[in-house]
């Protein structure tokens, strides 16, 4: 994957700036099939505009405890199956391509310019066709689900 990423900050004098404009190297796989390129991640919500850290540096997992992550997948066709639930509310567009979400009982096939929001819900991404499908994703930290008296915890 080759994405550009541009990060905005502020001078000494408090003007607005380009502080990063490249092409991303943090890339890595929590699968095979599944190509991740982290943009930013915060460690505090609300975020603080002030910290200078490279918020693509300190993604370690899939969602960040009292934070938020962006990044972009890109799903092989034949992804390693990754039946997850996550503690966040995620919000994705899917960029290229199309893809199948799969989640307890049903089966939703997304293509290029759908959006979702995932709402802490058990599901995998299966790509059953012939290319590479790229989603850019949003998450941020939420509750766990704890409808009808049963709390669900991240999985997976």
């Amino acid at each position: 994957m080759k994405i550009r990423r541009v990060v905005t900050g502020h001078k000494q004098d408090g003007k607005a700036t380009v502080v990063i404009d490249e092409i991303s190297t943090d890339l890595l796989s929590f699968r095979p099939g599944a190509n991740v390129c982290n943009i930013w991640s915060t460690d505090t919500l609300p975020a603080n505009n002030e910290d200078e850290t490279d918020g693509a540096k300190r993604i370690v997992g899939t969602t960040t405890k009292n934070g938020s992550v962006f990044r972009v997948i890109e799903y092989q066709p034949g992804v390693t199956p990754r039946n997850h639930r996550t503690d966040s509310i995620d919000y994705a567009i899917v960029l290229d391509g199309e893809i199948d979400m799969e989640l307890d009982d049903e089966c939703v096939r997304l293509r290029k310019g759908d959006m979702l929001v995932q709402r802490g819900t058990i599901h995998n991404w299966i790509n059953r066709s012939d290319k590479s499908c790229f989603i850019a994703f949003v998450l941020i930290d939420a509750l766990p689900y704890a409808g009808g008296g049963k709390k669900l915890d991240a999985t997976g």
